[in-house]
């Protein structure tokens, strides 16, 4: 009668390497608990401080998790998380806030359609069109705030969007869970998923077997710059202002994220779920080495170190 309970926990260490970023993780944060507890590692508040600092990138990353998956890449997330956190707050002071929600969501959609129509229509490859994005989106950032930052002055925007808690619970936890739940059904139960993760896995096998995968890929670049414009804004409603330099540089992590969740570079492979675990771990590791006290050039050493030790143990074949 124990057979039935012992076999997931086998099959679970059996296929250890899918498995790496759940091992990691907890054994991570058992080192970290254990060596840091004095520093306030498990207080309550710095655990929480460490999901709003995830928040945004895990939310982009679910998005990336479905542009892996269709076998292309986004680097300009970080950019247009940026611009967007610009746009709404611009708009908000001339609008309000749904004025400035709307503002985000449009400059998300238009930032999409341009990347998927650059690549599927004229055929740019998508690492070219989204590093030329990534340039342009900050430079009309900063162009259309003079390089200054533009406050947000409505309580209500900043509440719903990042800056408000339940009780304890920050309202960056609910948006992270509601759209990694999200994202979770949409790639393993929807049809849109499967499309997903058959044209990454095989191109001319999923146009033969009747998919638009041109239409798949134009579909997850404008899916990822929407999700990078929503994580502008909740950028924008946590910091209550909107500036250029938001966002900068969270590609890599976005990007690392979903590939430390088991998400395949190559494309065909993906899941939500160990996305949102690698982007909490890339959280959980930054926190630890702040903790630490270590220098800035000492933190950026360790967290490639470890990153870099995590992707190859999950990746590795054999």
């Amino acid at each position: 009668m124990a057979k039935p309970a012992t076999a997931p926990v086998g099959a679970f260490f059996a296929n250890w390497r899918q498995n790496i970023i759940y091992i990691g993780f907890a054994v991570i944060f058992v080192v970290f608990a254990l060596t840091l507890n004095d520093k306030g590692f498990l207080n309550p508040n710095n655990l929480l401080n460490i999901v709003r600092q995830t928040a945004m990138i895990a939310v982009m990353a679910v998005a990336m998790t479905f542009v892996l998956s269709a076998g292309e890449i986004d680097l300009s997330v970080g950019a247009v998380a940026g611009l967007a956190t610009v746009t709404v707050a611009m708009a908000i002071s001339v609008a309000g806030p749904l004025g400035g929600i709307l503002a985000g969501l449009a400059t998300g959609l238009a930032v999409g359609m341009f990347n998927g129509w650059l690549t599927t229509k004229i055929g740019i490859p998508s690492f070219l069109t989204t590093l030329a994005m990534m340039g342009i989106a900050k430079g009309v950032a900063m162009w259309i705030s003079d390089t200054a930052a533009v406050p947000i002055l409505s309580p209500a925007y900043s509440w719903v969007f990042g800056g408000g808690s339940v009780g304890p619970i920050p309202v960056l936890l609910f948006w992270m869970a509601v759209l990694g739940g999200i994202g979770h059904v949409a790639l393993r139960r929807s049809g849109f998923g499967r499309r997903v993760l058959a044209t990454g896995g095989g191109e001319t096998a999923a146009r033969y077997s009747g998919i638009d995968t041109a239409a798949i890929k134009f579909r997850v670049l404008v899916l990822s710059s929407c999700a990078a414009s929503l994580a502008g804004m909740l950028y924008a409603g946590r910091l209550q202002s909107g500036r250029f330099q938001l966002g900068e540089g969270d590609e890599l992590s976005v990007i690392a994220a979903a590939v430390l969740g088991g998400t395949s570079l190559f494309g065909g492979k993906g899941t939500v779920i160990g996305t949102i675990v690698g982007a909490l771990m890339i959280g959980l590791i930054n926190n630890a080495l702040i903790l630490m006290g270590l220098e800035f050039s000492q933190q950026l050493i360790a967290r490639g170190g470890i990153i870099i030790l995590a992707v190859a143990l999950s990746q590795k074949k054999g």
